[in-house]
């Protein structure tokens, strides 16, 4: 199998699953699985640099090619997911890594935030830019959160900053997405105590944003 560069498959599993928000099943598969599973589909196999995304109605990529089997890397089609197993060591490290550095970046901006708070902003556009900050790191969090979890779904240290930053947030719909990821993570690892108590502490929320 052709060398692909981790932080290239990180960004691609990202995208994936920023662009197919339905997928409800994961899985991971053995590349020789690749033609079965697609012929099953209905479907041609295309690739794009050796990483086949297919969905009903679109290839994601920018160049398609014949694949070889043996180089599909993530098959997407009718709200499911496969991941290479091929692929899964490198991608589980560069996930962990990005994630660690954002989580510390996120800190590190929340900590300015309060001290900030303490001593007073010296203006509006001050504590506005440094708003701006959080909600960043604040996303890229949520983002590589989402990526690691569905490599390592009892990865405690994860969970826990969703719930970090979910703890400073008051609309229902980032609780819908909550339950979504723990029911994508359940898909493939259904005795997950993390991911039932994340799946359960996030309707909780939603209850009592709702006032029910």
């Amino acid at each position: 199998m052709t060398q692909l560069n981790p932080l290239d498959l990180l960004n691609q599993l990202e995208d994936i699953l920023d662009s197919y928000p339905l997928i409800d099943e994961v899985g991971f598969i053995h590349p020789s699985q690749f033609v079965t599973l697609n012929e099953e589909a209905g479907g041609s196999l295309l690739s794009s640099v050796g990483t086949m995304l297919q969905s009903e109605d679109r290839v994601l990529g920018s160049r398609v090619s014949k694949v070889n089997p043996s180089e599909t890397v993530f098959w997407c089609r009718d709200h499911k997911l496969g991941i290479s197993t091929q692929v899964l060591l490198p991608l589980y490290n560069m996930a962990k890594q990005t994630f660690m550095a954002a989580l510390e970046r996120y800190k590190m901006h929340s900590n300015l935030s309060v001290k900030k708070d303490e001593y007073g902003s010296d203006s509006m556009s001050s504590w506005y830019a440094s708003s701006l900050d959080v909600l960043e790191v604040e996303s890229e969090v949520m983002k590589h959160s989402r990526a690691l979890l569905l490599l390592s779904c009892d990865f405690g240290t994860v969970w826990n900053s969703r719930k970090l930053v979910l703890s400073n947030k008051q609309h229902s719909q980032i609780f819908v997405d909550e339950l979504l990821l723990s029911a994508l993570v359940l898909s493939y690892a259904p005795k997950s105590e993390c991911s039932w108590s994340h799946s359960t502490g996030a309707s909780m929320e939603k209850l009592s944003y709702l006032n029910l």
